[in-house]
């Protein structure tokens, strides 16, 4: 596995450099001299965090995804009041805030006023799924924080309910292609959801009463329907890939190929006919490497969606207001 991670490293370091703009002003080395142990800050209270939360790390990954896709990578989703963008439909179910606090407090008791909110949650989200025992990658580092949030913005999140035609329009508008969508869609091979996020596919799909989504393996359905029933609670939480659901690798692809997805805008990816997705959930579910390569560089790619550079924005003292 180090050996593989240290091949990733330096072919990511490489691609990082080709991405251009104000892209390049992102580098993996920005701290480097002030604030040197950035990385084993995040790192420590992260692992500290999993002793309180056994499902820290995909809620932390989930943050950045849901932050990026919204006027791009620039933490306004942790940024607090009447128009916050986590009060919004799409990020309700979002968490793992209290952590990113806890991770601002060390590094301004380390390094005060260097490191923004922005960087805090791309480093925290690659050591989440490095913890998770999934690859690791350099975080092209040099983010700062919006002073607004985008409250507006939030349509660009893509949805569990999307089909793949909407899906894949979501990635392409901020310049992530299909080998991207299903890389990063791969995330949820940790996790969990809510069974509101599922439970349209396994009563009234596409609004006809009494109806079971086809795609879904039919055993599986069953099993979902008494966990998830008519009538109880939309906010229990089902393991998003049953067999290891702690754990960063590529049995999601498996899961797909069985038509076991728990989300409907996964299982899309391998059960649209003649999309070009199905020959990539093929492929990482034969290579575990194939996908670990292809999701670093997802998250770099994802992670450089509009950042806000040089005197663009600020660093903010505290991740949920602005200075």
């Amino acid at each position: 596995m180090c050996g593989f991670q240290m091949i990733t490293t330096l072919f990511l370091l490489a691609a990082a450099t080709m991405l251009g703009g104000s892209h390049a002003q992102l580098s993996p080395t920005f701290y480097a001299k002030t604030c040197p142990n950035v990385s084993s800050i995040v790192r420590s209270v992260l692992q500290q965090a999993e002793g309180n939360d056994i499902w820290i790390f995909p809620k932390i990954v989930r943050l950045q995804f849901h932050d990026c896709f919204v006027n791009g990578c620039d933490a306004s989703l942790l940024l607090n009041g009447t128009d916050s963008e986590k009060t919004a439909t799409p990020n309700l179910s979002t968490d793992g805030y209290a952590v990113i606090d806890d991770i601002k407090t060390a590094l301004e008791k380390a390094c005060p006023r260097v490191v923004s909110c922005a960087d805090i949650l791309a480093l925290a989200a690659q050591i989440s799924v490095t913890l998770g025992r999934g690859p690791s990658w350099q975080v092209p580092l040099g983010r700062r924080d919006s002073r607004t949030a985008h409250r507006d913005g939030i349509g660009g999140i893509p949805s569990q309910h999307d089909n793949l035609a909407n899906t894949a329009a979501r990635f392409k508008s901020v310049g992530l292609d299909s080998t991207d969508l299903v890389a990063l869609s791969g995330v949820h091979t940790f996790g969990r959801a809510q069974c509101a996020a599922f439970m349209d596919r396994l009563y009234n799909f596409n609004n006809v009463s009494g109806k079971v989504d086809p795609t879904l393996n039919a055993t599986y359905a069953k099993a979902l329907q008494q966990r998830c029933p008519k009538g109880g609670d939309v906010t229990s939480l089902i393991d998003l890939d049953e067999q290891t659901s702690l754990s960063f690798d590529n049995k999601y692809f498996l899961n797909l190929q069985n038509r076991m997805g728990l989300l409907q805008s996964d299982q899309e990816l391998f059960s649209t006919n003649g999309a070009e997705t199905v020959a990539i959930v093929n492929r990482f579910a034969r290579s575990q490497s194939q996908f670990f390569t292809s999701f670093a560089k997802a998250m770099i790619k994802m992670g450089n969606i509009s950042p806000l550079t040089g005197t663009n924005g600020e660093v903010r003292l505290d991740c949920r207001k602005i200075n």
